[in-house]
Formats: structure tokens, sequence, C-alpha cells
């Protein structure tokens, strides 16, 4: 995990789980940019207990009754208390950062469901296909022999280069699950905190970049249909492997703003050389007041040397 140095408190598309949305969003208007386009501006977070996935002791169960949210946002926040320290010192410090540092959330999303996947209807990511199973033994297999040669060995959170669930697409993590949207005409910007990134992305009906152009973000290009903004992203590289996919991963994005502090954020995850099949997950952007801070990820980490020296003191004892 990247040190951090500054606390922030806080193309197949499924269109049925937005129908969830469609009453509030037929009785709210959404305020408009100088431009005419719906505005999305602000600090949004992701934040949220609810799991990617739906948890095996869930299976057949899509929603939580209120009693039953309650019960496991509890069980949830007790289990996760980074303040409980075992009772060794090496323990202790192999727990890392205490509870001051998290923002994960203590609320599962208001739907009450189960999962933040809702296609397939089982809430899980569908399963590898043999070749991105594959991929992925022959990458295990690489950091079984290569844990760390050199820094490139290094995972990119590692090396302060790009967080995994970040963005895109975007999902919940332990920490610094803020973004700000700007808008200005044609274009739409949308900083993340994790890492500081930035996607600047164009609505202005360009192609893609070729595909010998490959971007750890990918090559964004964004539309608007109706209130919704619709963003494909493609051009991913081989070292972006979000949950085992491929640089053929095509991803969908959608931003529908739906109240005054609420965008529903939907993504499919298409690339048919890695997943059986398309798959969707949903994830409500709450409106904050809190700002963005630095995410100093290199400033006074000493986690890259410290990794490098060890490898090559443990190569020694062989």
């Amino acid at each position: 995990m990247s040190h951090r140095f500054s606390v922030s408190v806080g193309a197949l598309v499924l269109l049925v789980p937005l129908a969830v949305f469609a009453q509030t969003a037929k009785s709210w208007t959404p305020p408009k940019t100088p431009d005419g386009q719906p505005d999305l501006q602000g600090i949004w977070t992701t934040a949220t207990l609810t799991p990617l996935e739906r948890p095996a002791e869930l299976a057949g169960k899509e929603f939580f009754t209120e009693k039953e949210a309650a019960e496991y946002e509890k069980r949830l926040l007790d289990q996760g208390n980074r303040d409980r320290r075992p009772g060794t010192a090496s323990a202790d410090v192999a727990g890392a950062y205490n509870e001051f540092w998290f923002e994960r959330g203590s609320k599962v999303v208001e739907s009450r469901r189960t999962s933040l996947v809702v296609d397939p209807p089982d809430g899980k990511i569908p399963a590898l296909t043999p070749e991105a199973q594959k991929r992925q033994a022959a990458r295990a297999e690489y950091r079984r022999l290569h844990p760390a040669d050199g820094p490139e060995d290094l995972s990119l959170n590692n090396r302060c280069i790009l967080w995994p669930t970040a963005g895109p697409p975007m999902l919940p993590g332990a920490y610094n699950n803020n973004y700000q949207i700007v808008q200005s005409p044609g274009y739409v910007v949308i900083f993340v905190e994790m890492i500081h990134d930035a996607r600047i992305i164009p609505l202005d009906g360009r192609p893609h970049v070729p595909q010998n152009v490959r971007l750890l973000m990918g090559d964004s290009r964004g539309r608007w249909e109706g209130n919704t903004l619709v963003v494909e992203t493609t051009n991913f590289t081989d070292k972006t492997a979000f949950r085992g996919s491929g640089p053929n991963f095509h991803l969908i994005e959608r931003f529908t703003r739906t109240s005054p502090d609420t965008i529903v954020y939907e993504f499919t995850a298409n690339d048919e050389s890695s997943f059986t099949r398309p798959w969707t997950a949903q994830i409500p952007m709450k409106k904050t007041p809190d700002p963005i801070f630095e995410y100093a990820c290199h400033e006074g980490n000493y986690g890259m040397e410290g990794i490098l020296r060890g490898a090559r003191a443990e190569e020694k004892t062989k």
C-alpha cells in the first residue's frame, strides 16, 4: 500500500438498473452549465461498505432489510476497526495505519443492495476465460520469480503511478474515495484524489487514438445521452489488468445526476478475451463538502528503498 501523508475526511450497456432511480430523476431537473449541459460539477465520494461482489454468505439475497443492513454495517465497522491492535509489536507494525487514516464509509448503499455488481444477477464478476486465466498465472509466476529485481517489478500503486481501483472504472476503497468533476465547453475532467490523476474527456466526437497507442488509464471519449454522460474508454495497456482484464478491455461508464447530492455512476466491463460475459456495477456518488487534499505519495516514502534493500538482503540468504 502506498504511504499517504495528507488526510481527506472523507459495448453492451445494461440500462435496467438505472430504472431504480427513474422516478426520482423524472421529478428532479438537474441544473445546467453555462453551455447548457447537465451540471455534474463538484466533489463527490464513492465511499460505501457495500462490497463489489456479493459475499458467499449472502448468496441469493439481492437486498438487505433495514435491520439486516444495520447489523451488517455494525459488523463490518467492528471487524475493520484498525484501532484494535494485536498484542505483539510485530503484529502491530504489520497493521500499518490506525483508524484515523481510513474513510471507507459507514453505510451500505441507500438501495440496501448486497453488492455493487448488479449484472449478473448473482452479484458476482463473471469467470475469467481460459486465455485470461493463463495470463493471470503467467503474471503470478513472474512475480514469484522476480518479486523485486527492480522498481519496475513492483505494482503501479507501490510505485505511486496509478491506484487500480481509482479509475477508470472508479471503485470505493479504504480511503481517498473523492473525485472532483469539472466541466467546460467540449470537455469533462474527473480529478481523482487517489494518486492525483486527472482524466480529460473530450465530448466533440473525435475518434479514439490509434490502437498502437496504449495508456494506463485508457483513452476516454464522452457524449451526452439526455441527462446522462456516457464515457467509453479503450486502449488500455496490459499493465492495467482490471479484475483480470487485458488490453482489449472496453469500458462504458454512465454518470446520471439524480438529485442535488447524488450521481448514479454505472459502468459495464466488456472484454471477450478476458470475461465470459460483460458485467455491470452501480455506485452512488455522494456530494461531499470536504476538499481534495494533495496525495503526497512520494514525499517521505521510504517504502521503495526498503522493499528493494529487503529483497537484496533476502537474496544473500539463499
